[in-house]
């Protein structure tokens, strides 16, 4: 069989080629040199080669442009369903950063608008440009995936990609001296020796509803669970759970460290890892599940992804979280049933979610907004997408429907759809690639993308740590999530053994300057 012919099977079956080219570019993507990866953008620059040889040879291999659709709607979607619950609360507490973030997303945009047009580069071009250079996929989507814009995307994709870990390098090298490392959740056995006799409610009053007592035995050898209105007796010994000062302050007011373990003492009282797979009690509160009144049983820590929280009253449940559960022996056979403990639980797609959710974004992409001169403006599909996903994500759930997917399944489904997206844009890029390197347009478009993503990182590196004072550590989470790309974010947790602090400065700007770039990006293409 000759190379033509070859070429010529792949053209004739796109879904052949779309798994093709995801497989290997995946693998490829998993090379490491000097510490980098270029991680799941590896689709798109396999495809573009493989696209750019065919057109040598005379052949067009292309995936259908309703494919590269699917991908993006899927992947941004499922971006907002993970980032929805702690986005809210993002706006809330952290305003000046996300103003911050878009004022130099705003900037670097029309730092690109500028060099692109006094090199006399296409609208097109200009807006792929800057979402290579900001590295944003779904940017690159709302510019339409046009061949002009993906050229423009990939030639200035990659040193978006080290320019940003230069400076996520930068900020680390502060970490050494940050002060707002997360509190770790502990364990202790402390026996009481204060006459003062409080009730459980009285002491999480006292210290903000951050701490829990799993257990308590009295001073006559009886293990109980502990409930809002038992008393914690003088002679008692209690396991207390919380966040390692908050633990010591409870010591401190209580008594002292015990040497007696209650906790190995599983005779009446036992716990369990139990997965919430149940979707009934999908976004209701811990207080809401009853599980005290049912069965004398306490959640006392949630296992969200890899992060671990306290088991509090008022926190908010989604399925799939795995939850350490303290309940009375005979007990625990019912509280399982109850919550479901199904690995299934945690693979759960939610079909009515994932569709109704993916339509009504795609729906509200569409609504045009009038502007000067006779065009419009419109969010398109990926940022459509996203805004419902963030919203269902953080509603949880609307009287019997829920309304979230389970992380693992958001996880899985947002990283195939990604690889979609990218085997699509690659399809329509590889013709044009070869056009530019032999026009010579491709050194204008690196050029363009060391200037901005130099801008973009770098302003943020200097701006975030000197205006807003913040530690090296969650700075460094703080420009992977300005960037949206994965691949820093994974840089930056290898580098600092998945510290929580990258991960909650990521999800803090990542869903603002995905739908900032969006905008800009269309923007861009109208100018």
């Amino acid at each position: 069989m000759t190379l033509a012919s070859v070429l010529t099977v792949l053209a004739d079956h796109p879904v052949l080629v779309l798994f093709l080219v995801t497989g290997v570019g995946a693998a490829i993507g998993r090379i490491q040199l000097w510490g980098m990866s270029l991680g799941a953008v590896a689709v798109l620059f396999t495809m573009i080669a493989l696209t750019a040889w065919g057109v040598s040879q005379g052949v067009t291999i292309e995936v259908p442009s309703y494919v590269g659709d699917f991908g993006l709607v899927l992947f941004a979607f499922s971006i907002g369903v993970i980032a929805g619950p702690g986005f809210v609360n993002a706006l809330r507490t952290s305003y000046w950063m996300l103003l911050l973030v878009s004022a130099i997303m705003i900037v670097a945009a029309a730092l690109t608008l500028g060099l692109g047009t006094l090199l006399d580069l296409s609208p097109e071009t200009i807006a792929g440009a800057y979402a290579g250079s900001v590295t944003s996929t779904p940017a690159l989507a709302a510019t339409g995936g046009s061949p002009a814009a993906t050229v423009g995307y990939a030639s200035t994709y990659i040193f978006g990609v080290v320019g940003a870990m230069g400076a996520v390098a930068l900020a680390l090298r502060h970490s050494r001296t940050d002060a707002d490392a997360p509190p770790r959740i502990v364990d202790l056995v402390i026996r009481i020796d204060t006459d003062s006799t409080p009730t459980m409610t009285d002491l999480t009053r006292r210290h903000g509803g951050r701490v829990l007592v799993s257990r308590l035995r009295r001073p006559n050898g009886e293990v109980i669970v502990v409930g809002p209105d038992t008393v914690l007796e003088k002679g008692a010994i209690i396991n207390v759970v919380g966040p390692e000062r908050v633990v010591a302050a409870v010591t401190d007011e209580l008594g002292h460290p015990s040497t007696v373990n209650i906790t190995h003492d599983r005779s009446r009282l036992d716990y369990r890892r139990i997965i919430l797979s149940d979707s009934r009690w999908s976004g209701r509160t811990i207080a809401q599940l009853g599980v005290a009144e049912r069965f004398g049983a306490t959640i006392v820590r949630v296992r969200r992804g890899d992060v671990e929280f306290l088991g509090t009253p008022d926190f908010v449940l989604h399925q799939g979280d795995r939850l350490r559960v303290v309940a009375p022996r005979d007990q625990l056979p019912a509280v399982t049933a109850f919550l479901g403990d199904s690995e299934r639980g945690m693979a759960d797609l939610n079909p009515v979610a994932l569709g109704l959710g993916i339509a009504a974004g795609m729906l509200l992409g569409l609504v045009e907004v009038p502007l000067p001169g006779g065009s419009h403006l419109s969010l398109g599909a990926a940022a459509g997408a996203l805004i419902v996903g963030l919203v269902m994500g953080r509603i949880g759930r609307i009287g019997r429907f829920v309304t979230t997917i389970p992380n693992a399944a958001a996880t899985a489904l947002g990283e195939l759809g990604l690889l979609i997206f990218l085997a699509y844009a690659g399809s329509k890029a590889g013709s044009q690639i070869l056009q530019a390197i032999a026009s010579g347009e491709i050194v204008a478009l690196v050029g363009i993308g060391l200037v901005v993503t130099s801008f973009a990182m770098f302003g943020t590196y200097l701006l975030v740590r000197h205006i807003l004072h913040l530690g090296g550590t969650k700075l460094s989470g703080v420009i992977a999530g300005a960037q949206t790309n994965t691949a820093i974010l994974a840089f930056a947790q290898e580098r600092t053994g998945h510290d929580v602090r990258v991960a909650l400065g990521y999800s803090l700007v990542y869903p603002t300057a995905l739908v900032v770039k969006i905008l800009l990006a269309q923007l861009l293409t109208l100018l």
